[in-house]
């Protein structure tokens, strides 16, 4: 039965659905700005002369991605500069237009460290990173990454972020080794993100390392109870650590949270089977 269920397990992956299903409330909100697709996430800071062009090009690329697209267009031959560059990204990736989306933030990248400024294009190759990442092309992803990394990020929250996007990208290459200690910079960069440590959770659990698994999912539940992946994987751990009054109840938790998502399905799956064993 235990089998059953590990198998069972591969087929909803945190890690690689991250991306597109957690909007990172806790992080945007740490950094006061709007919640936005983890492609495009992590707004810069703008200059006051820019700021109210800036945050109307993503106005409009959220109501409609074509008309940011023009728009940022237009600024960046008006003289929009990088700014311009991260909002064009910002729009192909609330179109799920990926490659584009990857093109403009790493033009961005490439002409904020030509302005002189290497944090901005830090943020700029890190955003590249998600978008490649959303696309699938986990190599390509840590080559963003590594670039953000070199480049310098500050530390705490958007440094933690930079080094767990990077553990993403190394699950889906195969890297588990290189993703714990990523992940482990990120606990400690980033110790609010509940992201991280639903990850960490994840990563400890497909090791088989149980106690750090319980111990981590405890902490992602603790500060995210409403989020179905949490609780799925809260569920996941529980059934192989012999507590299936305590897997039931999460996965159930799971699917009345998000019935639709990926972690809500698999919650369902998982509670099908609980009840069909003998």
């Amino acid at each position: 039965m235990i089998l059953a269920f590990l198998l069972a397990m591969q087929g909803f992956s945190p890690e690689t659905n991250a991306v597109m299903d957690r909007s990172r409330r806790e992080a945007a909100e740490a950094r006061g700005e709007v919640a936005k697709p983890a492609a495009a996430r992590g707004t810069l800071p703008v200059p006051p002369a820019v700021a109210a062009k800036f945050q109307a090009c993503l106005d409009a690329a959220t109501t409609d991605p074509d008309a940011g697209i023009k728009f940022a267009n237009d600024w960046r031959l008006d003289g929009g500069t990088f700014h311009a560059r991260q909002c064009l990204g910002f729009a192909f990736s609330k179109a799920e237009r990926w490659a584009p989306a990857m093109v403009a933030f790493e033009q961005g990248a490439d002409e904020a460290e030509r302005a002189g400024s290497a944090t901005d294009g830090a943020r700029l190759w890190a955003q590249a990173g998600n978008a490649a990442l959303a696309s699938g092309d986990a190599a390509k992803a840590r080559t963003y990454f590594d670039a953000a990394l070199a480049r310098g990020l500050p530390p705490g929250i958007e440094k933690g972020e930079a080094f767990l996007d990077r553990a993403r990208t190394l699950v889906a290459l195969g890297d588990l080794g290189g993703a714990r200690s990523d992940i482990d910079v990120a606990l400690n960069e980033a110790p609010k993100d509940p992201l991280a440590w639903l990850l960490s959770a994840t990563l400890a659990r497909r090791a088989g390392q149980m106690d750090l698994a319980q111990q981590h999912i405890a902490r992602a539940v603790q500060m995210s109870p409403d989020d179905a992946s949490v609780a799925l994987e809260e569920g996941n751990i529980a059934v192989l650590t012999g507590h299936e009054d305590v897997a039931r109840s999460a996965w159930q938790r799971a699917v009345r949270l998000s019935p639709g998502s990926g972690a809500g399905k698999s919650a369902a799956d998982n509670l099908g089977r609980l009840s069909a064993k003998p």
